[in-house]
């Protein structure tokens, strides 16, 4: 048989048509009604499009489609990303379960988003304060790929959600500052007499057991919120992604330190069913690509957010402030308040902020040491009121 033919022979569908799917009001998938067509494996050439979380004008769309681009050439053109802006076919929060029935091929988010299925979602994606524990951003990663955390993570996935998928961590984008306000705070009790977009999840909890009028809402609905009235002050990512998304156009005050996401993680997600129809050499450029994400967001957001600085101070005429002290202790009593409610009643929970807790009674003295530092090396440079 020839070559040609052999080739035509493998050609196979990584999702089959009769598996698209409408998306009900009522359903698991909020209804968009939205269908793509199932990607074929054609001339030996896979397509999945990936539904992200994320308006294309956001910096980490661009890391998304740079992620893409290097499968794309890893890959020799055997396997193409095509990434798709927030709402293309499904809703921010629908993403997981459009992954899960094979609506789209794969999703970009991050697992917080998917805290109304199961509690323990935010200790992968976003630990507040840390998950108390003391960890950073660093360290968190460390304990992804060092402690335990990875396997915990694929865990969350099959036996605590039961989703038809594979997940890969690939962008750490924190410490998310507190974030934009229309008029300046001084304490805690004038954050009480706001209305603020926090994220999902467990982060929201936090913030009411303070006293915080918190509402989440996915990223591209937060400005027009606010030109509306509708929102007195916002958090979303950081300085880059926010300037992006205008949040400058309509808050002047940016509050940089916060603790609600000080460790901030996005994931991609790939139906599983297409995952096991690639060969195992394509599964491994994926999975190396992934690596390779993760450093070129550390980088990234350390220049684009010093740059987007910058510009919010000098251009846009944006105030940076640092964030009113009596919100850190408000905030880290509220955590363990509702991280230890959440441990009684949720084993996964619990499993996962014991392993974070065992891995930072190790890590964190160490850590803290040697950041302590890099800290001290910044503050005594000529640059350090920048």
């Amino acid at each position: 048989m020839s070559k040609r033919s052999n080739e035509r022979l493998n050609e196979r569908s990584l999702n089959n048509p009769s598996r698209r799917l409408a998306l009900g009001a009522a359903a698991a998938v909020a209804g968009s009604g939205a269908m793509l067509a199932a990607p074929a494996v054609a001339q030996g050439v896979t397509r999945l499009k990936i539904q992200t979380a994320v308006p294309s004008s956001s910096i980490y769309f661009d890391l998304m489609k740079r992620f893409a681009d290097r499968v794309d050439k890893m890959s020799n053109g055997r396997l193409k990303f095509e990434m798709l802006p927030d709402g293309a076919v499904v809703a921010a929060f629908e993403i997981v379960d459009a992954v899960d029935k094979g609506v789209v091929d794969g999703g970009y988010a991050w697992t917080h988003y998917w805290s109304g299925k199961n509690t323990a979602a935010g200790l992968f994606s976003n630990p507040a304060a840390g998950g108390g524990t003391g960890m950073d951003q660093l360290s968190h990663v460390a304990w992804l790929f060092q402690g335990g955390g990875y396997a915990l993570y694929k865990k969350f996935f099959s036996d605590a959600l039961k989703l038809n998928i594979e997940p890969f961590m690939v962008q750490p984008m924190g410490p998310d500052p507190l974030g934009w306000f229309k008029a300046p705070i001084n304490s805690l009790e004038d954050m009480k007499k706001l209305k603020y977009r926090s994220p999902p999840g467990l982060v929201g909890e936090i913030f009411k057991e303070m006293g915080v009028n918190a509402v989440a809402m996915p990223g591209g609905e937060i400005v027009p919120a606010a030109q509306r009235g509708v929102l007195d002050a916002a958090e979303w990512i950081g300085p880059a992604d926010d300037m992006a998304l205008g949040f400058h156009n309509v808050f002047k005050h940016y509050y940089l330190q916060g603790l609600h996401q000080s460790t901030d993680v996005g994931e991609l997600l790939i139906n599983k069913t297409a995952w096991n129809k690639l060969p195992a050499d394509l599964k491994a450029i994926v999975e190396d690509a992934c690596m390779a994400t993760m450093t070129d967001t550390y980088t990234y957001n350390v220049f684009r957010n010093a740059q987007a600085i910058v510009k919010l101070r000098t251009e846009h005429k944006v105030q940076i402030h640092d964030t009113p002290r009596d919100i850190f202790p408000a905030f880290i009593k509220a955590t363990n308040l509702i991280y230890e409610r959440e441990a009684g009643k949720n084993p996964f929970f619990k499993e996962a902020l014991e392993s974070q807790r065992a891995f930072a009674k190790v890590v964190v003295p160490y850590w803290n040491k040697i950041n302590g530092l890099y800290f001290n090396l910044g503050s005594d440079s000529p640059n350090a009121k920048g």
